[in-house]
């Protein structure tokens, strides 16, 4: 069995080109090639129409552009996924928990342990661990309604819930959850929840072509002004602004490169 990683960091699409999807849907076509990726490799894969239908990850930070531009992707936020022929994998130390389970599959658990002890590898995680560390874990297992809160938050940043039907779906009262959001989180819920979208915001907007419209009512708000005075609130520049920013430097590094 061979295996061929796809590598890539930051800029990611600054890496794209034809060349590259040709070399890669030739390496695609071979019999007993498994095509791999690490980090953002998984965006390269996917603009090359190499993971249409199969279940893969990312690092974080990307999650949401890519399931924005790659419907016919399933993106998880595991550690690493193997379907099939594809193995991919979101990067940083989930690398050797990836590699640690190729070869603990490939030559046993014996060899695995021998590896992880000599990388200093505590722990050997797994496809069912997440890349984020879960919020229970930074409030012990004593906050289960705040957990559930806060996973109710995540799911729903496209429609937002109200704090009264976020608080009926949890069990408790309004006034209940406030109090633990604020002696836990150090937040009142709704700041909370804005936070999650404005952060969910930044990411598409800095990592797609969306428009600010769209961006906008991808995460819950009912307008772009109303969204644009949040996100200017929130990191001191206007959505426009920024993204103009990104473009500029964009060009720049390009012309850079060229010189």
């Amino acid at each position: 069995m061979v295996i061929c990683f796809v590598c890539s960091g930051t800029d990611v699409t600054e890496c794209w080109n034809k060349p590259l999807q040709f070399a890669l849907r030739k390496i695609a076509s071979r019999k007993n090639i498994i095509l791999g990726t690490l980090c953002t490799g998984s965006y390269l894969l996917a603009r090359a129409g190499l993971l249409d239908g199969y279940k893969c990850t990312i690092h974080w930070e990307n999650i949401a552009s890519m399931r924005e531009e790659f419907p016919n992707t399933q993106f998880s936020d595991d550690l690493f996924q193997i379907d099939r022929d594809r193995i991919t994998c979101a990067g940083g130390q989930a690398s050797l928990d990836m590699m640690l389970k190729i070869i603990g599959d490939a030559h046993g658990p014996k060899i695995t342990a021998y590896i992880s002890e000599q990388a200093m590898c505590e722990r050997i995680r797994s496809t069912e661990d997440r890349q984020r560390v879960p919020l229970h874990l930074h409030l012990g297992a004593n906050q289960p309604k705040l957990t559930e809160a806060v996973t109710l938050m995540e799911a729903n940043l496209e429609e937002p819930i109200s704090l009264d039907e976020l608080s009926s779906y949890v069990g408790i009262s309004r006034r209940q959850l406030e109090r633990l959001f604020q002696k836990h989180l150090n937040c009142v819920p709704t700041r909370y929840y804005l936070n999650l979208r404005l952060n969910r915001a930044r990411l598409l907007l800095l990592q797609t072509s969306k428009s600010i419209v769209d961006i906008a009512l991808a995460c819950g708000f009912i307008s772009a002004p109303h969204f644009s005075k949040c996100y200017r609130d929130m990191y001191g520049i206007p959505p426009r602004d920024e993204r103009r920013k990104l473009l500029m430097t964009q060009s720049n590094s390009i012309e850079g490169r060229q010189a």
